[in-house]
Parts: C-alpha cells; sequence; structure tokens
C-alpha cells in the first residue's frame, strides 16, 4: 500500500533553463519502502492556497547505478506545483513524498540479449534516463536505440549525462530531433514528430526490425503520433510501454466519456467496501454518480490518488467481488485489467455489491 512520508531534499541541480531535478534524502528505516524499479515515480503532496495539490514525477535515477533517489521536473507555464520545485525549493526543506508506484518498466536480467528502441520528447526522457541506466549497467549484450526529440539543443534535459553514457558505452546510439534545429543538422532530424517523420526516423535507423522492446514518454501528440506509427507497422502492442506525464483527454473528451453507454444495464445503488491499510469501510453509490475513489474521500479515506486523469496508477485497487466499469485507462496494461485492477478515479458500480482491496499489489 502506497504511503507519504515526509522527506528531506538533499539536492537541486539546475538542469535547463526551466527545469530542475530535485534529490531527497531516504532515512535508514525509510529504505525499503523507498526501493525502486527503474521508469516508476514519485507523487507529491502539498497544501498551496488553501488547496491540497498532488503532482507524480517521474524517478530519473536507476536503482542498480545511483545512490540516491532523484526526479527532474519541467516548469510548466501556469501550473502550480512544476513552478514552486523550479524556482523556491531549497535544499533542506521538506516534501510529502509517496512511496513509488508505476509500471514503466520490464524486468531487466544480465543474460538478455535484447534490442530496445526509446522515444523520448521533452521532459519525457525522466523515466527513460533511469531505464537507460539500468540496461546498460545489468543487460551488456543488450543494445539501445534512443530517438529524443526537443525544442532545440539548449532545452536537452540530462544531455551531457546521456552523451557520456554514449561514448562510454557502445551499444547506445543516441539520434537527436529538434523543433528549432541547428544549421549543420539535416532535414530528416529537424522538425515535429508528426506521423510522416516518425515513420521515416525509424525506417531510415532500422527501428523497428529485430526490436524486442519499445518505451515511449513524451507529449501527447507525440507519443500519439508514435505509437499510431508502431501499430501501423505491425508492432506487437505487449512489445510497447507508454508513460503518460499528463491528463491525456481535453474536457469535452472526458464527457464524452462519461456519457458513453454502458456494458452493463445495472442502474441502482450499489453497496461498496474499501479495504485499506488492513481496514474496512462501507458506503453507498449511485451506479451514475461519482467515482469510487471519489466517493471514498467524501466517505473520509485517505486513499492513494494523483492526477484523477486516467495516466498514474496511483488509485490503483484491485476488485475482489462485484464489477466495475472504468470511463479511461491509460496507465493499466492489459494483464492487469485481466487480473482484477482497476483506476477507482475512473471506476464505477456496475453491481449491488462491489469489494476494492487497495491493499493488493
Amino acid at each position: 500500500m502506497a504511503k507519504f512520508h515526509t522527506l528531506k531534499v538533499s539536492d537541486i541541480k539546475r538542469e535547463t533553463k526551466d527545469s530542475v531535478s530535485v534529490a531527497f534524502e531516504v532515512p535508514a528505516e525509510l529504505k525499503n519502502d523507498y526501493k525502486y524499479t527503474q521508469g516508476q515515480y514519485l507523487t507529491f503532496k502539498k497544501m498551496m492556497d488553501g488547496e491540497e495539490i498532488r503532482r507524480s514525477y517521474s524517478i530519473c535515477t536507476s536503482p542498480i547505478v545511483d545512490n540516491e533517489l532523484r526526479i527532474a521536473v519541467k516548469e510548466v507555464e501556469g501550473g502550480k506545483m512544476s513552478p514552486f520545485l523550479n524556482q523556491k525549493l531549497t535544499v533542506g526543506e521538506t516534501m510529502e513524498v509517496m512511496t513509488p508506484m508505476g509500471n514503466f518498466y520490464t524486468e531487466v536480467n544480465e543474460s538478455n540479449r535484447k534490442n530496445y528502441v526509446l522515444f523520448a520528447g521533452g521532459s519525457g526522457i525522466t523515466p527513460i534516463n533511469g531505464i537507460i541506466k539500468t540496461i546498460l549497467a545489468v543487460e551488456k549484450n543488450s543494445k539501445i536505440k534512443l530517438i529524443y526529440a526537443n525544442k532545440n539543443e539548449f532545452s536537452v534535459i540530462f544531455k551531457e549525462a546521456i552523451e557520456n553514457l554514449a561514448n562510454k558505452h557502445e551499444n547506445l546510439e543516441v539520434i537527436y530531433v529538434y523543433d528549432q534545429a541547428p544549421a549543420n543538422f539535416d532535414d530528416l532530424h529537424a522538425g515535429l514528430m508528426t506521423r510522416q517523420k516518425v515513420l521515416e526516423l525509424v525506417e531510415h535507423h532500422d527501428a523497428i526490425n529485430n526490436t524486442d522492446e519499445f518505451f515511449v514518454c513524451g507529449p501527447t501528440p507525440m507519443m500519439n503520433n508514435i505509437t499510431d506509427v508502431l501499430q501501423n507497422l505491425g508492432v506487437d502492442k505487449k512489445k510497447v510501454h507508454i508513460e503518460y506525464f499528463t491528463t491525456v483527454l481535453d474536457d469535452i473528451a472526458k464527457e464524452e466519456a462519461k456519457s458513453k453507454p454502458s456494458e452493463s444495464d445495472f442502474s441502482g445503488t450499489a453497496s461498496i467496501k474499501v479495504i485499506l491499510d488492513g481496514d474496512e469501510e462501507e458506503f453507498e453509490l449511485d451506479a451514475n454518480g461519482d467515482s469510487i475513489l471519489d466517493a471514498a474521500i467524501d466517505a473520509g479515506l485517505d486513499v492513494p490518488f494523483s492526477c484523477k486523469g486516467a495516466v498514474c496508477c496511483t488509485c490503483r485497487a484491485k476488485v475482489m467481488e462485484g464489477k466495475v466499469e472504468m470511463d479511461m485507462n491509460y496507465a493499466l496494461e492489459e494483464d492487469e485489467v485481466e487480473q482484477g485492477f482497476v483506476l477507482t478515479c475512473q471506476s464505477h458500480p456496475r453491481s449491488e455489491r462491489v469489494v476494492v482491496d487497495f491493499d493488493q499489489m
């Protein structure tokens, strides 16, 4: 079960003009709680102007290589948490930090001889940085192609560190793409990551043949273009790992998702039991009312959540009894859904009784 703990900021490093990386000191008694897998994220909680703000940021370090817990944050114009972390946070301050979560990773093994293709756009490099370092450290016989898109060469997060890795490891190939490319760049590697651009890149760099796994993280339009191209080229969806940073659907699309026809004819009031930290709480919920997560919060339960937009899996729970239906899902893998896991922020009851367990991992 994910929990918040108070962690002290041990270091802040300016990565680019509009991004920082922040490291946290983890007390000895919490070391096991904050063990993580490369590619996972941390959720932060802070009161701002009388409102509790929660945001998730990917861990940019490797559990194998680095002896620290560090995130990277790009400042978002009009945001709340990211401007604070970029402009006001200081070393020695404390933050409320949830234990690591997320499934944007693959198991590494020293016997593997895999070919990986990793697409990163802007701050999407954050989780991929840790993934690259871990694969290089463990899988000596695997090869990595990184296709890294940015606005320009001055906005590249971790550029020096990534180039040092590429110089040290011949099995890492780094391919830069810039919206605003320098004069010496060819047309192929200049411009936006449109579907046509993605297709040309993967064909030119032979990024499809014999590739065992793909990782995709960055701005939503870019990610959609990449996944569309991979799908059209016949890549098995099970080979493609996707990590969204923000809610992927706008308000209109959300309303359309909520109003889509239900696959169930249940329309009454359900009895909901929530299992959390070994305790049980019951309440009633209308089938067409709030999500199970919102109802649990209204019932006074300190359930874990972050984005409430189907993007992260912080509110993940397992349905132990009954049926639920999700409005959207951009975080859970197909096998997790088959096992009964749901995003409670998107879930509505579709039977008279539903039991969800947040303690199931």
